[in-house]
């Protein structure tokens, strides 16, 4: 029998319950070690494995199987694999070209697989990617193979996956997953100024790694950017779309309120859209960044506990969650 939305929002309005409270969240801070923290996950039933990498690998399966058997359209999820599409071509491109061993950087689930990957970069058949991939991919691996310029390189790639996710997310059907990628590419983009322009990069690099999304003005963007991150900041902070002048404050408050606070804007869409929506895929993508979201949370307190950072610092860090 076919799914129906009305089944998959009942059952995911079920596992909503299991997302991480604020009472997870301070049991969680209260770890003294990292194994501690691999044991509280553990008898919470969050994923089996010996250290955080691995539990976070058997929830992340979980839920994409989760979310395969109970959507009644597995496509519309499409722009949450090119995420991890572009993240695995970039470690097959530098591990096939330098000769280093990438199988265990590969993330899933994905649009293509690794094996798809690797024949495409060790025969430089990038058409098997796609008409809009093919020559972005192509570029990408001319300019890695000859100047060695990683940074560029990723930039190409990068454009290319952002500009196919928002085409791909306006075909979904749904407004929130359009303004929700849209968000994240808008975003993305300013993380890439802003990287760019400490590291002095010219014009050609951010012509190749800045895409146009609504709203952002690109072409002042790119200007400012090639001048510095003090007249970067000084045109981001005249952007109100997507709150982007309150982020360029929180950036010059610290890098890591800046990420804290573009994180919590697509948080904050997603509670607002998707956990009062009654039909659609929307509440089955919601839970999908909620548990996105909550490795990140993980992410931050491991590595706080790991460095040893004060518990104030590290819930200052922390992300805005679903529940």
């Amino acid at each position: 029998m076919a799914l129906s939305y009305e089944f998959s929002i009942g059952s995911v309005r079920t596992k909503e319950k299991n997302l991480f409270t604020n009472g997870d969240i301070e049991h969680m801070l209260a770890c003294e070690s990292e194994g501690g923290l691999c044991r509280y996950l553990s008898d919470k039933g969050y994923g089996d494995g010996g250290d955080i990498e691995e539990i976070l690998k058997s929830h992340s399966q979980s839920v994409w199987d989760y979310i395969r058997r109970t959507a009644p359209d597995f496509a519309v999820f499409t722009p949450f694999l090119y995420l991890n599409d572009v993240h695995n071509i970039k470690a097959v491109l530098k591990g096939t070209l330098s000769g280093r061993e990438y199988a265990h950087l590969i993330t899933e689930p994905s649009v293509f697989s690794a094996d798809t990957l690797t024949t495409a970069v060790e025969n430089r058949k990038f058409s098997l990617l796609g008409e809009n991939l093919s020559a972005p991919a192509d570029k990408a691996y001319e300019v890695l193979a000859h100047t060695g310029d990683a940074r560029l390189s990723d930039a190409i790639l990068d454009k290319a996956f952002m500009e196919l996710i928002i085409k791909t997310a306006e075909k979904s059907g749904s407004e929130f997953m359009a303004q929700y990628f849209k968000t994240t590419v808008f975003y993305n983009n300013v993380k890439i100024a802003i990287r760019g322009a400490k590291a002095d990069c010219d014009r050609d690099f951010f012509e190749n790694a800045i895409c146009g999304v609504q709203d952002f003005p690109r072409t002042k963007v790119i200007d400012a950017s090639v001048k510095g991150v003090e007249p970067l900041l000084d045109v981001l902070s005249k952007i109100s779309a997507y709150g982007c002048s309150k982020a360029a404050e929180e950036y010059k408050h610290s890098p890591s309120a800046f990420e804290r606070f573009a994180d919590n804007t697509l948080m904050s869409l997603t509670k607002e859209k998707c956990k009062v929506s009654g039909d659609g895929a929307d509440p089955i993508t919601g839970y999908l960044i909620a548990n996105e979201t909550e490795k990140k949370v993980i992410h931050i307190i491991a590595s706080g506990i790991r460095t040893k950072t004060d518990y104030q610092t590290i819930k200052e860090r922390l992300r805005e969650v679903y529940g």
